[in-house]
């Protein structure tokens, strides 16, 4: 029993010894409020179980990445999304001797806050209250809902890391760094694949600076920027790319938002989803006992706070599910 109770001592002094001088080390990382150590895992593998095997984590499964209610089975959720950034990240981070297990963590909590109907569902909670962003909500969700309403009690390095994965922010350990632009890469590239799948695009409508800096493949464009964070990274105090890449991977993400995610085609699903999200908000607000048991407790009486919880918490298909169960009229 000595044995088993010296794995997660064994992991730390390894971390130590092995890791970057740069790496954050789990051993010294602090939760906001104390419990009694694991004996087999360190504090940041304990933090990515406790994601991993949460609730809000299940949801991504049936939340959107771009397409509302896509027709196949082969298209991006926020679940796979949330692992694909994980895996692209751990590749980034074992390459520069960095802690996998931190980036892990982040990396599939980063986006447990989003909405339904993705960054439309986030755009018309903005609206209606003025300031809505998925990131602070991922937040809440780890700090106060998660758990029925105990939250998970992560670490500081993660919190920071999820916090800061978007936005101005910038993380302060090197872990949460990469996942700030390696959630790009992803979803960048990942976006451009579901594209091309949906017949939105084709190849040969990638800008020419693009196709020569990144490649035309997705797979071909993860691998170059993956490698160039790592070459132009190695031996640093922070998490950069070089400037060749950086700019394509700018020209990229313009030629995204033109011909993807502003895209013509998908601009009436994005108007019902908006729609859906601002009639259930309307809906609950006039009637807040309406709302599921304790999230007015979770949100200490404020009420547009609990309704903002309950909705941004939806699944798109339960979304849909209760706006038909509330407003459409059921055939005889």
């Amino acid at each position: 029993m000595s044995d088993v109770h010296n794995i997660r001592q064994r992991t730390e002094k390894e971390e130590q010894e092995r890791l970057s001088p740069y790496a954050a080390k789990s051993g010294e990382a602090n939760r906001e409020h104390w419990e009694e150590e694991c004996p087999i895992r360190t504090k940041f593998q304990r933090d990515r179980d406790r994601i991993l095997h949460s609730k809000p984590f299940r949801r991504l499964k049936h939340k959107t990445q771009v397409y509302i209610a896509p027709s196949g089975d082969h298209y991006r959720t926020r679940m796979t999304h949330s692992l694909e950034v994980s895996q692209i990240c751990r590749t980034i981070a074992r390459g520069l001797q960095l802690n996998e297990d931190l980036i892990e963590a982040i990396a599939l909590g980063h986006d447990v806050g989003h909405t339904p109907f993705g960054h439309v569902g986030e755009e018309a909670l903005r609206r209606i209250i003025t300031h809505f962003e998925h990131n602070e909500q991922s937040i809440r969700i780890v700090k106060v809902l998660a758990n029925e309403g105990r939250g998970l009690n992560l670490t500081e390095p993660v919190l920071d890391g999820i916090l800061h994965h978007t936005g101005d922010g910038v993380p302060k350990a090197l872990e949460g760094q990469i996942v700030k632009t390696g959630d790009r890469i992803a979803y960048l590239c990942h976006d451009y694949d579901d594209a091309l799948r949906a017949g939105l695009l084709i190849r040969s409508d990638l800008p020419e600076t693009v196709r020569r800096t990144l490649g035309e493949k997705p797979s071909d464009m993860i691998t170059t920027m993956v490698v160039d964070m790592i070459e132009a990274s190695i031996g640093q105090c922070r998490i950069q790319q070089s400037a060749e890449v950086r700019g394509a991977m700018q020209e990229f993400r313009q030629f995204m938002f033109a011909r993807v995610y502003n895209n013509p085609k998908l601009r009436e699903e994005r108007r019902k989803g908006q729609y859906i999200i601002q009639a259930l908000f309307e809906y609950y607000s006039q009637d807040i006992s309406k709302l599921p048991e304790n999230f007015l407790v979770w949100a200490h009486g404020n009420e547009v706070q609990a309704v903002v919880d309950y909705i941004s918490g939806l699944t798109d298909n339960y979304a849909i599910d209760l706006f038909e169960r509330l407003f459409v009229p059921r055939q005889k």
